[in-house]
């Protein structure tokens, strides 16, 4: 079964999420982003074993607290390949909201389309959603009843990530929601910033997501209403 707490951290009120596994307590870190000690007191809280650092994509504030995180536990980061070049401009993007850059570690795998991250007994399959930055993925834990997915900033209760950052684009991004169609109403959706909702609240009422989702719906009618 899946367990997951999530933190507030940071300036920025980034959502980082420890996924954990309650058969194994092995657990993975999301978006490891800022107050580090904070992170690492609730693992302790928690039990657990923390098996990997994840990233869901790179920008500063899902990334500064990544050093001090990996450094004390002493365990892997991954993180999609196409984020690369976001992970290495993370001092310009400091100084751009004129904060101290963060230190960054090796990233151990580069994730891609497709790869299973194993949490325990839990399964979760990498998807690269992009739009917000070029290398963004969420984390789907299908299996799972009710299924969930780990989205970082691609989707939000009520909106969706901003596309005006270096690497964004406003048109893949809506090309990548249409990604969100087929996942069942009931998914639990954890973001990047704000409350989790599910899948079925975001295709009614999302202003992005929700006319993307009415156009997908068969033509039942035929007549004029």
């Amino acid at each position: 079964m899946l367990r997951v707490e999530s933190l507030v951290v940071g300036p920025f009120q980034s959502n980082c999420h420890i996924v954990a596994c309650s058969e194994t307590n092995d657990a993975v870190i999301f978006d490891a982003g800022d107050e580090a000690p904070r992170i690492l007191s609730a693992v302790r809280a928690l039990g657990v074993t923390v098996k990997a650092v994840v990233n869901t994509h790179a920008h500063l504030d899902h990334v500064s607290g990544l050093a001090a995180v990996v450094e004390a536990l002493g365990v892997p980061v991954f993180m999609h390949a196409d984020e690369a070049p976001v992970y290495e401009g993370v001092g310009q993007q400091a100084l751009m909201f004129g904060l101290n850059p963060p230190r960054t570690v090796p990233i151990h795998r580069w994730l891609a389309e497709g790869d299973v991250i194993n949490v325990g007994k839990l399964r979760g399959e990498v998807m690269l959603m992009p739009g917000h930055s070029p290398g963004h993925i969420i984390v789907v834990f299908g299996d799972e009843k009710p299924p969930a997915a780990i989205v970082g900033d691609v989707l939000f209760q009520g909106s969706i990530g901003r596309t005006d950052l270096p690497g964004g684009d406003h048109d893949v991004m809506m090309r990548t929601l249409e990604r969100f169609l087929p996942m069942p109403d009931e998914t639990i959706v954890y973001c990047g910033h704000g409350p989790e909702t599910t899948i079925g609240e975001e295709k009614r009422w999302n202003p992005f997501l929700a006319p993307i989702a009415a156009r997908s719906r068969p033509n039942n009618g035929g007549g004029v209403v």
